[in-house]
């Protein structure tokens, strides 16, 4: 039990779990999250889908294998902190009895010194004491809490990434300028106010910005704000980030010869006949520079607006009752119905997160970067002297690691005090 506890509670168990963590994550970023099983069936194979299903690697991140690894890799490395913190207080404390210094390798030493705290102040080292006829002193002392701080680290980090995850809320907007959608159950609503594609003098897209405005009717607040790509605005405890963007046209349908609706459709909605709701118009895409070559599905030569085309299905009781490509101005006649679409224009998109927990993995990232640099780049260093017969002094180095460099250090030190 004692090794199977020395174990649970060891490095290597720590390094396997985030592996195997680490795959995990890998393994879900290239099946896309939160599909159907029609879609992984459709997209891979039914027997894959099955398994993907099984395996909960659909949503990932909220699966009882994925909480269960994180949970038990949390717990090695806090009873691995809590283990190695009395051990760690006890070394540092140790800094401060001669006894450390006198069971320490010395890597350099130098004899018959006359004048040894010379030599402690020309190598930096703080607070010399002294005791039983002793000098010594330690540099980078804290140097020894690196890995702890580093394991303290990692924990909160997977903490915040994992509550994070398990609790967070996220959905999607989309819209034209002047539009207001609501937030999901929040009870905010999100008016877009603007939306601008910015080209490039090569006419290739160089960014998408947004300016929204957020509003809570409940107490009547609204803050607004401008977002792009790689540069979301937080609001109302949320994070909006520009995502991207469409195409959305205005489809018009007149009965008789006389306007009987208008409405803007983003591509892939669609809109039910006013006075004839089983019957359906569908703005399945959009092609702003249509061409179709022979024996080719449709596709669009750019992203200019130069032959604009409008790829529509029609359905009526839920059967389908004919699909085909409208060019710009071209109608589409149903019984007493006529359908135009017009006016094509792009859509924003706007991704919506909600996760109590950054700062938490945030400050878990700070922290393990700490503990990496105290653990790098603060190598205990000690020095100590002992008094010789004659009344002269005899001093001892030691360094960690980097000990040539320490030599060398030590040497110059020495020589000088020699001089």
């Amino acid at each position: 039990m004692k090794k199977i506890w020395k174990f649970l509670t060891s490095m290597k168990f720590a390094i396997i779990l985030l592996v195997l963590l680490a795959l995990a994550c890998a393994l879900s970023s290239l099946i896309s999250q939160g599909q159907s099983f029609a879609w992984y069936a459709e997209a891979y194979s039914e027997r894959t889908a099955a398994v993907i299903m099984a395996l909960h690697l659909d949503d990932a991140f909220h699966s009882w294998w994925f909480v269960l690894l994180s949970a038990v890799l949390c717990l090695n490395l806090l009873f691995c902190n809590i283990l190695h913190f009395p051990k760690n207080v006890e070394r540092t404390k140790r800094l401060r009895k001669p006894e450390s210094y006198l069971q320490t390798p010395a890597t350099v030493s130098r004899s018959d010194v006359e004048n040894p705290k010379e030599i402690f102040r020309k190598l930096h080292f703080g607070r010399v004491f002294e005791e039983n006829g002793m000098l010594f002193s330690v540099r980078n002392g804290l140097g020894i809490w690196g890995p702890w701080f580093c394991h303290l680290g990692i924990l909160l980090l997977i903490l915040g990434f994992a509550l994070g995850q398990y609790t967070k809320s996220e959905s999607t907007v989309y819209g034209l300028p002047g539009q207001t959608k609501p937030l999901g159950e929040t009870g905010l609503n999100l008016t877009i106010d603007a939306f601008d594609v910015i080209l490039r003098e090569d006419d290739t897209v160089e960014q998408y910005k947004a300016a929204i405005t957020v509003s809570d009717p409940a107490s009547g607040d609204s803050r607004s704000a401008e977002i792009s790509v790689n540069n979301p605005a937080k609001l109302f405890g949320r994070t909006f980030y520009q995502n991207s963007t469409g195409w959305a046209a205005d489809v018009t349908v007149q009965k008789d010869g006389k306007e009987l609706q208008k409405e803007a459709l983003c591509a892939g909605e669609f809109l039910a006949v006013a006075d004839k709701p089983e019957l359906i118009i569908y703005l399945r895409a959009f092609y702003p520079d249509y061409v179709q070559p022979a024996g080719e599905a449709p596709r669009s030569a750019s992203g200019e607006l130069n032959n604009p085309a409008y790829l529509y299905m029609v359905y009526y009781k839920g059967e389908l009752l004919g699909m085909n490509t409208l060019l710009a101005g071209e109608e589409l006649t149903i019984d007493e119905y006529t359908v135009l679409f017009s006016n094509p224009r792009s859509y924003t998109l706007i991704q919506v997160k909600e996760d109590r927990f950054t700062g938490l993995a945030l400050i878990g990232g700070l922290i393990t970067m700490i503990g990496i640099f105290m653990a790098l780049y603060l190598q205990q260093e000690k020095l100590w002297a002992m008094r010789q017969d004659d009344g002269k002094w005899t001093v001892y180095g030691s360094s960690r690691k980097g000990g040539v460099l320490f030599k060398e250090k030590f040497e110059e030190a020495c020589g000088k005090n020699n001089e």
